[in-house]
């Protein structure tokens, strides 16, 4: 339902495939980015807001990890709903100047991994290029708040040049996220000449782009953006998908748009409290993702970012949501529950143990359905 001060329905419109809305502009993601919140007091008028939101985006807008809502996100939050699923995701909230046990500035520990400027490499056969440090939406669970929204900006060639350089000299590296930021609010040039550089790289074989831009501003997936891009195949988008309100008719589009010109696309949901953390809502989500052709590939327990204890669930949380859902989906609509292990030292599947007891040559399981079954291994030979 339209709101007072809500974006009105002109302002979030289905753009056509060479980028230019139905009125006329051109193109109409550009007109997102620049005209999304980033104010307390922009905010207010698009939100009734608590005292804690309130004081939340204050201390965003003065000092804090900063705040960025493009207008067709904005029109799915709940006006007068605090606890709108879509809301507590981007809007800031008082609680994130509290720090909880275990929270880190850089949880994933990828300054201490960073092996060139901006080239972090965690794993032996892949690294990450971080492209740029601006965001369509800042999500308040946010693992590199610590330097997104900065004053960088998007990174030259000039600058990436030692990362390339870096990964011509080390071969054994064959995948290569391109993230951030979001590598899709650069312009269309600046991406390709960045992908276009990494193909140089002749050990690079798999290219991933990790962007929420399907989420949030879907008017960038344009034929434009995906006809530049599709030369450079294997591309692989990850996004980040966290709620079905999110999955909207412009939204689908996007994801269907993506398969249709060849580009795989995975999903990593965030666990996150008062978000998606109910099987139904998972489930909801997952069988939506799959129907857009996305593959729900992770469901992520949050990083222990600081400032996001709020938001996080316990590690029990999650498992038993994985229990709820297990044999209840399609495989193909389950992800696997990951921690990525605080310091950066990898990501570790957990979930419900259906193994109930061990003895040599033979194991017993408890199945989804409740029912206890032995599995006997071969005879040796």
């Amino acid at each position: 339902m339209q709101g007072p001060g809500r974006p009105s329905s002109a302002e979030v419109v289905l753009p056509r495939a060479d980028g230019a809305d139905l009125r006329g502009r051109t193109p109409e993601w550009k007109w997102q980015l620049a005209h999304a919140v980033r104010s307390s007091r922009e905010l207010a008028e698009h939100l009734d807001l608590c005292d804690a939101e309130r004081a939340g985006a204050e201390r965003a807008e003065r000092d804090g990890f900063p705040l960025a809502i493009t207008p067709y996100y904005l029109s799915l939050i709940d006006r007068g709903d605090p606890s709108c699923p879509i809301r507590r995701q981007v809007v800031p909230h008082v609680a994130e100047r509290e720090v909880t046990r275990g929270d880190l500035v850089d949880p994933l520990g990828e300054v201490a991994h960073e092996v060139a400027p901006d080239l972090v490499q965690r794993y032996p056969d892949r690294a990450l290029v971080l492209a740029t440090d601006r965001c369509a939406v800042y999500c308040r669970f946010c693992t590199r708040s610590r330097m997104v929204g900065g004053a960088g900006g998007t990174r030259t060639l000039e600058h990436l040049t030692p990362a390339f350089d870096w990964l011509a000299a080390h071969p054994e590296v064959r995948d290569v996220i391109v993230s951030g930021g979001d590598p899709l609010t650069l312009t269309t040039d600046r991406l390709v000449a960045v992908i276009a550089r990494l193909r140089r790289v002749e050990s690079v074989e798999t290219i991933r782009l990790a962007t929420r831009v399907p989420v949030v501003l879907p008017q960038r997936i344009t034929a434009e953006l995906l006809g530049a891009l599709a030369p450079y195949h294997p591309l692989w988008v990850m996004t980040h998908f966290n709620h079905p309100k999110e999955l909207t008719p412009l939204a689908r589009q996007g994801l269907e748009r993506l398969a249709n010109a060849g580009f795989p696309v995975m999903n990593q949901s965030v666990l996150l409290r008062g978000v998606n953390d109910d099987a139904a809502v998972l489930a909801e989500l997952f069988r939506g993702l799959v129907r857009c052709r996305a593959r729900p590939y992770y469901l992520l327990q949050a990083d222990p970012a600081k400032g996001t204890g709020h938001l996080r669930t316990p590690i029990a949380t999650g498992v038993a949501l994985m229990e709820q859902l297990w044999g209840r989906l399609s495989g193909i609509a389950l992800p696997k529950l990951v921690v990525d292990t605080p310091g950066g030292f990898g990501k570790v599947p957990i979930g419900p143990d259906y193994v109930i007891a061990r003895r040599p040559g033979v194991t017993r399981f408890r199945t989804p359905r409740g029912i206890e079954v032995e599995y006997f291994d071969p005879a040796p030979e």
